[in-house]
């Protein structure tokens, strides 16, 4: 039976654009979908779009977005541009029908969120803020574990995302660093992977206490190349601009749950290259996860014998696991690249059954309400409760 075609469009390329357009060329080779994905177009600037769509095998180029949504034919708009352009056309893209996937952060705010999930009800398409570490199986096997009540009540959460990516005070001012076109520093961009992995294992936070910093206050303006660990992006002038957002947030949580958490997001922490890690305890026992060993999750049973007690490390390989079984023997791990065939493959299916992708678009507000209060908490120098972002 031939499977019915599914159009895609990104918006935007490079880094993002490379993570995206493997995952749709491994999908339909290592999961069972009804749809067959199509590397339709790709938008952006002339000769890097025209260069990107004929390595990775897209059909067109086009230097227009608005025109790109309004076609008929495209069924999928993935947005991996700067932050501030998200809600435009994530909402445009809805209005015109097409099923959404959005890089994180969801939006520049709670209230920008909050219109795109809005839109995302009214229209009744398919959206996907692409949290992709939810979808790392030792992630799942946590999430179960907690579930199933392996950990008992739990007490804590610990989460830091930390990396060493513009130490440099040389590292020009991309867009990265203005507040206008991200929104925020590490607070946004790793601070909204480690909320989303915590409200995905232990429910919502309810109150914050935060402090942000920025540790170099100015930066050489940018060439032509503003993009994410780009070695073109190294290339200043000799003009320099304000940094406009946080190089590093530290910040408390209470969980509704009555757990304690605390968060820390850092772009200056050296040796850290993409560290993020949680660890939780609870009255049963804790576990622990580091991406950059993506492929482990470390568990403490305080139920065990006292002189066999500590951390066993399990390798989450086998094929018990979720999603192990559609790739390799067990021991043969997975990387960084397959968290998106995962996620994809949970997007198709929500298309085909009619449902919603996990997280979404109302997830992303949630996200971003308490990232927002995070910054009201440290303008203020008090505790904020996440219901007073409005």
């Amino acid at each position: 039976m031939e499977k019915k075609k599914l159009n895609i469009a990104i918006i935007g390329h490079g880094f993002m654009g490379r993570a995206h357009s493997n995952a749709w060329i491994k999908l339909p080779k290592f999961f069972d979908i009804n749809y067959e994905p199509v590397l339709k177009v790709v938008v952006g600037g002339k000769n890097p779009a025209e260069d990107f769509a004929k390595k990775w095998g897209y059909q067109e180029v086009s230097y227009d977005w608005r025109a790109t949504i309004a076609r008929p034919d495209i069924d999928v708009v993935a947005i991996l541009t700067p932050t501030s352009k998200h809600k435009e056309m994530a909402i445009e893209a809805m209005k015109a029908g097409k099923h959404v996937i959005c890089e994180k952060p969801c939006a520049l705010d709670y209230q920008e969120c909050i219109e795109m999930a809005e839109a995302a009800k009214k229209s009744g398409v398919v959206t996907l803020l692409n949290h992709n570490y939810r979808r790392v199986p030792a992630v799942m096997l946590a999430k179960k574990m907690i579930d199933e009540g392996a950990l008992g009540d739990i007490l804590q959460y610990r989460g830091a995302y930390l990396q060493e990516w513009i130490i440099d005070p040389e590292f020009p001012l991309t867009w990265h660093l203005k507040k206008e076109t991200a929104g925020g520093g590490p607070l946004y961009d790793l601070g909204s992977h480690a909320v989303d992995l915590a409200r995905f294992l232990i429910g919502e936070p309810v109150s914050v206490m935060g402090a942000l910093k920025t540790f170099v206050k100015e930066r050489p303006v940018p060439g032509s190349v503003e993009a994410a660990f780009s070695s073109d992006s190294n290339k200043g002038s000799s003009e320099k601009a304000p940094v406009t957002v946080d190089d590093a947030a530290f910040f408390l949580v209470d969980f509704e749950n009555g757990a304690l958490g605390s968060f820390e997001t850092s772009r200056f922490s050296w040796g850290r290259k993409n560290y993020n890690v949680f660890e939780i305890n609870g009255t049963k026992g804790t576990i622990t996860f580091n991406l950059e060993r993506l492929n482990e999750l470390e568990y403490y049973n305080s139920g065990d014998p006292q002189d066999r007690q500590g951390f066993r490390t399990i390798s989450v390989t086998e094929s018990c696991h979720e999603y192990a079984s559609n790739w390799w023997p067990q021991g043969h791990i997975i990387g960084y690249e397959h968290t998106f065939v995962h996620a994809f493959y949970e997007f198709c299916k929500a298309i085909e059954n009619g449902g919603q992708a996990s997280p979404d678009f109302n997830d992303g507000a949630k996200i971003m309400r308490v990232l927002n209060a995070v910054q009201k908490s440290a303008a203020e120098n008090r505790r904020v409760d996440v219901s007073e972002i409005k």
